[in-house]
């Protein structure tokens, strides 16, 4: 990538490399430009929905970077598009699972935004709020039972989710146990419709630890650079003994629940065009070109790159085959396909 001699004194890196620096922004662009996509397919009916994750770019971003591909386990939420992309997985894996394709990793089964690669180590999840929580838990204690040091696992999920009995549970599991784990909280203010000032009395997540004996750290979720920082150092603690950290990130959700959500019922413009100030695409953008790590022009060629692959992921698999009628049962029913004989 193309950059220039810098003129505006280093912003704080946290050990980044231009690459890796670069490497994050691209991954934020591909977020959203690929989200911009799945909206598309669903207004022209091609699939039957999306759901939204702009103005979670920078925490997903940050937190992918920090992220051992190859050693350790990822247990997402329905919306980490970016995170999903930032620890290997493709445009082209992510539409055939839009389109349900049989060539998709869940064979065309799995709901659009619920992710799963067991090359990457990201778990396949439950719709259900908080499920995954519990799940990645049992995934932490094994790998302590087996004593698999050095690898932890990551699991993220919205302010909603707070709100489950799930959570607390497994929060809980984590701190008594120790675990290898780090909870990241992606705290949008939005659980689909209902404010944060509706859900809970105490805003900061974050302060929520103590109550288990838990460290935590409260970022700002816009700035990729800081969610990076929190992330690999609670990873980095999980990793090597030290338990289990909670990890706050404030973030916003620009966008509607899913499209089939209307956000005008709920919420104004006002309050959403007050927040995209902070819309930390653009604003990481300009903080590269400013300090010389991208040029100008390897910027919008670096779009011009990603419009392309996401152009051709979408041709190539809209053009795949859906899966046949004989795959209904499989990995449904042990020993057996016809489970009514």
């Amino acid at each position: 990538m193309a950059t220039t001699n810098r003129t505006s004194p280093p912003f704080e890196r946290a050990g980044l490399s231009d690459e890796q620096l670069v490497g994050m922004l691209r991954t934020m662009l591909l977020q959203r430009m690929l989200e911009n996509r799945g909206f598309q397919l669903n207004r022209q009916g091609k699939i039957p929905f999306a759901s939204a994750s702009e103005g979670h770019e920078g925490v997903q971003a940050g937190a992918a970077m920090a992220f051992a591909r190859g050693r350790d386990l990822l247990f997402p939420y329905y919306r980490d598009l970016g995170l999903a992309l930032g620890v290997g997985l493709t445009p082209y894996e992510v539409l055939l699972s839009l389109f349900a394709r049989a060539a998709d990793l869940s064979g065309g089964r799995q709901f659009p935004h619920h992710y799963a690669s067991r090359r990457l180590g990201i778990a396949t999840i439950s719709s259900i709020i908080a499920a995954q929580l519990s799940h990645a838990v049992g995934a932490a204690y094994a790998l302590r039972v087996r004593g698999e040091n050095g690898r932890a696992v990551l699991t993220t999920f919205g302010d909603g989710a707070t709100s489950e009995g799930e959570w607390h549970e497994s929060v809980n599991f984590a701190a008594v146990h120790k675990l290898p784990i780090v909870l990241l909280c992606e705290n949008n203010e939005w659980a689909i419709s209902t404010p944060l000032a509706k859900q809970m009395g105490q805003p900061d997540i974050w302060r929520r630890a103590a109550g288990y004996g838990l460290p935590s750290t409260c970022v700002d979720g816009m700035d990729p650079v800081a969610c990076y920082l929190a992330v690999s150092d609670a990873l980095d603690r999980a990793r090597t003994g030290g338990g289990p950290t909670l990890v706050e990130a404030k973030c916003y959700r620009f966008l509607a629940h899913t499209t089939d959500d209307d956000d005008r019922t709920y919420r104004s413009r006002e309050e959403v065009e007050a927040h995209r100030r902070d819309d930390p695409v653009p604003n990481f953008e300009r903080r590269l070109v400013e300090a010389g790590i991208l040029a100008p022009e390897g910027l919008e060629r670096l779009k011009a790159e990603l419009l392309a692959e996401i152009n051709e992921a979408t041709d190539r698999a809209e053009a795949m085959p859906y899966p046949g009628g004989e795959e209904l049962y499989r990995n449904v029913y042990a020993d057996s396909t016809d489970p009514w004989r």
